[in-house]
């Protein structure tokens, strides 16, 4: 954002429900919600022409957004680490995860969401990786972040993300499209999310980010904000 900022646009960021500075409400934790908050804030704002980023779960906040809101206050969107249309394996999704994976997640949440946080990042920002410089204050900063937010509502979110099937939302998308995602990324494996969204969201551009981790946008962060420098440029040169 500041380097956004710094070159002319006018960036506004929100914390989740639940997540970062904003209120922890027992209700709501759940992409519906999600999206109807994001509306109510790009109106109190009078967001016009506006460009949407999400990453990772942000993702599907924007498009439900779209679903729920359409795109009468937006120019385009960015999905950046996108989950895909549904991430457990279903009859309808045979690439998904067993749900396993997830209870697990919830799990470790619950148990010792602190430690869980530290695990966390190393699979995310894929310090795991031979060459891989990832620093200790990266790592503190994610923990922190996670440890804001209320534990109802990170429980929640999981839930969220990877069970709210996104497909018919991705399908209203009309405004141009620019998708992100790095073949190395261990939280959303490219294989099952990044070529089904691109199919989905007609007319978008795909950019595979080759190495790059789910955390890409901090680990990778000049190459990431200036491809979303030459996006915005080419889509909208106001300052919404």
């Amino acid at each position: 954002m500041l380097f956004l900022a710094g070159r002319g646009f006018r960036c506004v960021a929100h914390d989740r429900r639940g997540h970062g500075r904003s209120s922890q409400p027992w209700n709501g934790n759940e992409m519906n919600t999600y999206a109807d908050d994001l509306a109510a804030l790009t109106e109190a704002v009078d967001l016009k022409d506006a460009i949407h980023v999400g990453h990772s779960t942000g993702c599907g906040e924007v498009a439900r957004y779209f679903g729920r809101h359409g795109t009468k206050r937006v120019t385009k969107a960015v999905l950046i680490g996108a989950a895909p249309t549904l991430m457990p394996k279903t009859p309808a999704n045979p690439g998904g995860l067993p749900m396993e994976v997830f209870d697990q997640i919830r799990a470790g949440v619950q148990a010792d969401r602190s430690q869980f946080f530290k695990d966390l990042t190393v699979p995310f920002y894929g310090a795991n990786r031979p060459g891989a410089k990832v620093s200790q204050g990266l790592r503190d900063s994610f923990w922190l972040q996670g440890m804001m937010a209320g534990h109802e509502a990170v429980y929640e979110c999981i839930k969220a993300f990877s069970e709210t099937d996104f497909m018919e939302d991705l399908k209203k998308i009309d405004v141009p499209t620019l998708i992100l995602h790095g073949d190395g990324d261990q939280i959303v494996p490219i294989a099952n999310s990044e070529p089904l969204s691109a199919k989905l969201v007609t007319g978008s551009s795909r950019k595979v980010i080759p190495g790059a981790p789910h955390g890409m946008c901090s680990t990778l962060k000049d190459q990431i904000t200036s491809e979303l420098l030459v996006f915005f440029r080419r889509a909208h040169r106001g300052s919404s």
